[in-house]
């Protein structure tokens, strides 16, 4: 347990890599003037607090220069991650950066988003919904309360994955639609709602996840939709020619198929699936993000930076 403990302890650095590499790029591409986190530098007064000074700039200048930070806002945002059963796919890669499952992967996304959300010094809190409302944070903007959140984070990674409970525990099941509403009911100030989930729900559910959607704006949320799937297994269907045992992280049913035999039924239903969810998510003025979790983070961060602008 302390080697996987240590393995994790680097979310926070995680987070800020990633953050500053994706700036970096920002700043050179056509979105450079969008204010990421400050507006301008000035040169330090002797004097006043050395809390703003940007200290890699003096590493290269050996001179002492302050951040002028644009006006602060009074945005909020809730970061809401779906833990049920099914976003531990593929559960042999939870906790692996480089190839993560569903669940890894908006742990880091969370986390990448609190990096973004604490140097505009806007407020955030966490959310973790699987059969309800597992967990629900106060929204703050200090980097003690972001610590608290990667801390809460790290604690999904170590988690034991569905198939490895046994028989004398059972994975946390999908009741996605009655967690959202709790949540929309529960966010008394008007947010933005970032929303991680694979959204796969049973047919008969599928109306009351756009009902609880819908209720989010409703209650005047901004909502962005992470829709949070692996590409290669669940849209596409690509599995070895050979008899392959399937396993339901959630009610730990088990289906054994060739899934060349069913790819053209499923790739179909999938398809119609998905674009029903994003269809929808239109109609009622919620933006609608399909991730590839193989595909890394910048599809994240720049729709996200993107929608902030317009809610604020």
């Amino acid at each position: 347990m302390f080697e996987e403990l240590e393995k994790y302890k680097s979310l926070d650095f995680y987070a800020r890599q990633i953050v500053e590499g994706f700036l970096t790029g920002l700043h050179r591409s056509p979105f450079h003037g969008f204010s990421v986190e400050f507006a301008e530098h000035r040169q330090y007064t002797t004097g006043e607090s050395t809390r703003n000074i940007d200290w890699k700039l003096y590493g290269r200048t050996n001179k002492l220069f302050v951040k002028r930070f644009e006006e602060e806002t009074n945005l909020r945002c809730q970061l809401v991650i779906d833990h049920s059963g099914s976003m531990f796919f593929p559960t042999e890669q939870h906790g692996n950066l480089q190839h993560p499952n569903k669940l890894t992967f908006a742990c880091y996304a969370a986390a990448v988003l609190s990096e973004l959300l604490v140097r505009q010094r806007d407020a955030f809190g966490l959310s973790l919904l699987s059969e309800g409302i597992d967990l629900q944070t106060d929204c703050r903007s200090s980097r003690v309360h972001q610590q608290y959140l990667l801390s809460l984070l790290e604690k999904e990674l170590l988690q034991p994955t569905p198939d490895k409970l046994g028989d004398k525990a059972t994975s946390k099941g999908t009741q996605i639609s009655e967690a959202l509403h709790l949540t929309a009911e529960k966010l008394h100030k008007r947010s933005l709602v970032v929303i991680f989930t694979d959204a796969l729900v049973k047919p008969d559910d599928h109306d009351p996840l756009m009902d609880a959607l819908r209720h989010l704006r409703h209650a005047k949320h901004e909502v962005i939709l992470f829709h949070t799937l692996h590409h290669g297994h669940e849209l596409l269907f690509d599995y070895p020619s050979r008899p392959t045992e399937f396993i339901d992280l959630e009610t730990g049913r088990r289906l054994k198929v060739n899934p060349t035999e069913v790819a053209d039924k499923y790739r179909p239903l999938m398809d119609q699936y998905t674009n029903n969810i994003k269809q929808n998510a239109i109609r009622y003025r919620i933006d609608y993000q399909r991730v590839d979790i193989e595909r890394g983070f910048d599809q994240i961060m720049l729709p996200f930076l993107l929608k902030r602008s317009r809610h604020l």
